[in-house]
């Protein structure tokens, strides 16, 4: 006889018993109730919202939920600790792009008779660069160096040390003063520098921006006009330092010298001797991340040189009036009405050139005559204290290559910008 659960004509064949037989391998223990995606409210909660009896449950495996929790907290900390370095860290990110432009002026100064010869021995004898020290040790380096603002002590004097390099570089390696190898000088520019200083070598021009002059000390290497340093006394070099913080958070270093060369021409190798002046006032940038790379910005040029003629062409190259000759021209006026000029001067007289004669103090004649001091009169016209002298020629000066009218002339030196914090440092 069938039970109450059986269908009237039996269980069929094959089939299991029925009744609760079938779900007896079917454990719902508690971990299996908690695992179940679909979830039935309890009584009171099906009282509550009667629209939804069941709710879906989307459970993670309890592994994986640790790990996710973990790593959302790893991205939150990450975000966290990114957020705080922006804010707190003080290097600011540097953009090859954005670096300023060289600024420069370049002054000739003209003597006002003939460019004495010196002593081919001892050059500098009896003039004031007599007491300056030669090369690298001329610079002179401040040894009190500190903290500037938001750079440390070690970071100023890598400021130093690059400042150096690049001075030494530009104005004091023999292949760079006559004209040839570059590369050293280059290699410590800043990326953003380099377009504009490889542009003033290739198309140098009086603007203010392209000056090869303003970035180099280099004596023009024409066969025709060419010079040599006198060797065996080396360039004398003197001069001071400034250090301080600009209102964007640079360092700045300014290095104003006066740099004293001995010269002849180098088609006489026993030809008179002269000297050379410049003077540099160069004002450098830095950020942290350029005084980490050894790297310099250059921003301002203001550079004085002489014995020079009022018209020569000194963007590309310095191309000296040598000793016994004499400037082709007077210092040029400015004309205050000319507003087609800027208002500088285009030249300045040249002064305190004079020094021990070449054969000693005895070959010197006597009288007041004897030679040309250079010094300008008090009228604002170059006079002579010496006898007239042929107009400087290819061995001495270019006797003006362009007409003067057609030159453009450039601003009057002026002291680099400080902020009031400025640290002068002798």
């Amino acid at each position: 006889m069938s039970g109450p659960g059986d269908p009237p004509e039996g269980t069929p064949e094959g089939a299991s018993g029925g009744g609760e037989d079938e779900y007896r391998s079917v454990v719902f223990d508690e971990s299996f109730v908690r695992a179940a995606r679909i979830q039935e409210y309890s009584a009171r909660e099906r009282e509550d919202d009667a629209a939804h009896p069941v709710r879906i449950r989307h459970v993670l495996p309890r592994g994986l939920a640790r790990q996710a929790v973990a790593l959302i907290m790893l991205i939150v900390l990450a975000f966290g600790f990114a957020i705080y370095m922006g804010v707190r860290h003080p290097y600011k990110a540097h953009d090859a792009g954005a670096g300023e432009q060289l600024r420069v002026t370049v002054i000739p100064l003209v003597p006002g008779g003939i460019v004495p010869a010196v002593s081919p021995t001892a050059p500098f004898a009896g003039t004031t660069a007599a007491g300056y020290l030669r090369g690298v040790a001329g610079l002179k380096v401040p040894r009190d160096i500190h903290r500037i603002g938001g750079y440390a002590e070690s970071e100023v004097r890598a400021g130093f040390d690059t400042a150096v390099d690049f001075l030494d570089d530009s104005a004091l390696q023999l292949q760079t003063v006559t004209g040839g190898d570059v590369r050293p000088v280059l290699d410590l520019l800043d990326p953003s520098q380099v377009d504009q200083f490889e542009n003033s070598l290739s198309d140098p021009a009086p603007d203010g921006v392209h000056e090869v002059t303003g970035w180099l000390v280099r004596f023009d290497p024409d066969p025709t006009v060419r010079v040599e340093l006198v060797d065996g006394d080396g360039i004398r070099v003197d001069g001071s330092w400034a250090v301080s913080e600009t209102g964007d958070d640079r360092l700045e270093i300014t290095a104003d010298h006066t740099y004293v060369y001995a010269i002849r021409s180098s088609s006489d190798a026993n030809g008179p001797v002269s000297l050379f002046t410049v003077r540099r006032q160069l004002r450098f940038h830095f950020d942290h991340e350029e005084l980490r790379q050894h790297h310099i910005e250059v921003v301002q040029a203001d550079i004085a040189a002489g014995p020079l003629a009022c018209s020569a062409e000194v963007e590309s190259y310095f191309q000296p009036i040598l000793a016994g000759h004499s400037a082709p021209g007077p210092v040029t006026s400015a004309d205050p009405y000319d507003h087609a000029r800027p208002p500088g001067a285009v030249c300045a007289p040249l002064s305190g050139v004079t020094g021990t004669p070449a054969g000693g103090p005895s070959a010197a004649p006597p009288g007041p005559a004897a030679t040309a001091t250079g010094t300008a009169a008090t009228t604002g016209t170059a006079t002579a204290t010496g006898a007239a002298a042929p107009p400087a020629t290819a061995a001495g000066s270019p006797a003006g290559r362009r007409p003067e009218s057609s030159r453009t002339p450039l601003l009057t030196p002026q002291a680099a910008p400080r902020s009031p914090g400025t640290s002068q440092l002798q």
